[in-house]
């Protein structure tokens, strides 16, 4: 079985590498410029391919996009060592097969790559169970109630995390800016904040968007 891994981490990817190569059918290609992969994917084929989220040049969602485009029945997982649950419609919707913990153990990992390469999901419980839901429910924060975000102010946070003016941000959610407006100030209501930047300041700090750059 032939297994490509992308993480910009050397130390990590050698570990992780070693690990799954004790499986003796399993054979392991790293990749620590994201750059490269495109290239990679087209000249081999590879039976699983493992993404890690966080990486300074691409996140793993927009490179899962970029290699499905070149190869459409590509599987790939998504290999983090952080929370997956605050941008899991994000992950969702860039076509990855599912989700592996780097805190998972060997086992776990092996059987995860398994069941990967049958064109199984990999998808944990807690996050199955939010495949059907249109809202994000996070804990609020102390002498506050849990802060209940619409798929839509999912988006909205997503967009304005890129820095992007209201008339970008209306155009890409193809909503009148009017909209977007009166859009802003509920979002900005229901987190207790007067700003965009207080906005996302939040949203970081409630788990909605990541602490790192994932856009």
């Amino acid at each position: 079985m032939e297994i490509l891994l992308v993480d910009d981490h050397r130390s990590v990817v050698e570990g992780t590498k070693m690990l799954i190569e004790s499986e003796p059918d399993m054979n392991v290609t790293i990749e620590t410029d994201v750059y490269c992969v495109s290239d990679l994917v087209r000249l081999k084929k590879f039976d699983v391919i493992l993404f890690d989220l966080y990486m300074p040049k691409i996140n793993g969602a927009d490179l899962a996009r970029k290699v499905l485009e070149v190869v459409p029945d590509a599987v790939i997982l998504i290999y983090s060592g952080f929370e997956i649950a605050p941008h899991f419609n994000l992950l969702m919707e860039s076509g990855v097969s599912g989700f592996i913990a780097k805190t998972s153990t060997r086992e776990q990992l092996i059987q995860a790559i398994r069941c990967a390469s049958r064109k199984e999901a990999i998808v944990p419980m807690h996050l199955l169970k939010q495949l059907r839901r249109q809202e994000i429910v996070v804990q609020g924060e102390p002498g506050r109630e849990e802060t209940t975000i619409t798929q839509e102010e999912d988006r909205l946070l997503r967009e304005l995390a890129k820095g992007k003016s209201n008339k970008d941000i209306s155009k890409t959610l193809m909503i009148s800016q009017r909209s977007l407006e009166y859009s802003l100030t509920e979002l900005f209501q229901k987190l207790h904040v007067n700003s965009r930047v207080e906005a996302i300041k939040k949203a970081k700090r409630l788990g909605i968007l990541p602490t790192e750059d994932l856009y």
